[in-house]
């Protein structure tokens, strides 16, 4: 495992970072989630992600129970804010409430007295980013957060909000959290270019594009039983006979390079040095391994060139 600066700051992330959105939330068995955690730490992967939000907690409790058989400073912990969390009125968003009051709960769960990385889930129209970046500042101050995360904010936000710590000296942004995968490139026009100017690193999630390129899906009309698309119901948009048809020819790709699919897809998207993790979720122990194997791998100017040829 290779591991990478988070954005401008000093801490090293491994790569590959171990997601729980479906992982420890439910989807999986107990059994399977634990040994894909552990199987992690087996492959060097020090960086583990989760949310609040996520089974309304049951994936931090779980993440934070597995995570006790290990030294907390041998790992990278992080967690979010924003969800719905309650019927109450301030039960979410970005308000110092909500904010303070799910930092500790977060805790609580995760049976840690700090979290490395605490990311804003989404952004808030509704709370003043001075409030929002003043209450986050106080966490950092206080040693429960370590860093400050956003996921799945524009590049006219993140820029609004380090010109806005900036002038009231708060802790700045220095991770970013969005989509990023052969079929959704939306950050290569504006916020990679943000973030190498601004030391904002990228811990992308849905690498695979939640299961489509590991080549899994061979027909639109053949969902695998067991799949995420067939449990969550998934339509064309995602898996579409276009996109499966690409996915094939990345895989002659991948073989001549003695490579998976999945493999290669992920060795593309570190390709960008701005990407400090890309996030993987699994649902077995053998996925964690298999995808833990990208990290390291350098596709030359030729290959990329290929690559992008397919998904023109």
């Amino acid at each position: 495992m290779e591991y990478r600066r988070l954005g401008g700051s000093g801490l090293k992330v491994s790569e590959i970072s171990l997601g729980s959105w479906l992982t420890y939330g439910g989807y999986v068995e107990r059994e399977n989630a634990v040994k894909s955690i552990e199987t992690a730490f087996d492959e060097g992967i020090n960086f583990f992600d989760t949310a609040n939000a996520y089974e309304r907690g049951a994936a931090e409790v779980l993440l934070g129970q597995t995570l006790k058989a290990y030294s907390r400073s041998s790992y990278v912990l992080a967690t979010k804010v924003f969800n719905k969390m309650g019927d109450g009125p301030n039960d979410h968003g970005l308000s110092r409430k909500h904010i303070m009051e799910q930092c500790e709960a977060s805790l609580k769960r995760l049976g840690t007295d700090y979290v490395d990385i605490y990311y804003c889930h989404r952004y808030h129209a509704e709370t003043p980013i001075e409030e929002t970046l003043r209450a986050l500042d106080d966490l950092v101050r206080h040693g429960k957060v370590l860093y400050v995360g956003v996921s799945q904010w524009t590049a006219a936000q993140m820029e609004d909000a380090l010109g806005t710590a900036d002038r009231m000296l708060l802790d700045r942004i220095v991770v970013n959290q969005p989509v990023y995968n052969m079929f959704d490139r939306y950050i290569e026009n504006e916020i990679i270019p943000l973030g190498e100017r601004k030391g904002i690193g990228q811990v992308v999630y849905s690498p695979l594009a939640q299961g489509l390129l590991t080549g899994k899906y061979t027909s639109v009309s053949d969902i695998p039983e067991n799949s995420r698309a067939a449990k969550l119901g998934w339509d064309e948009g995602k898996i579409s006979a276009d996109r499966i048809g690409k996915v094939r020819q990345l895989i002659e790709i991948a073989d001549q390079l003695n490579l998976k699919v999945g493999q290669l897809a992920l060795a593309w998207i570190l390709r960008q040095s701005n990407v400090s993790s890309a996030l993987v979720g699994a649902s077995r122990p053998e996925q964690v391994k298999e995808n833990a194997a990208a990290s390291g791998v350098k596709l030359d100017a030729s290959v990329i060139e290929r690559i992008e040829q397919i998904l023109v």
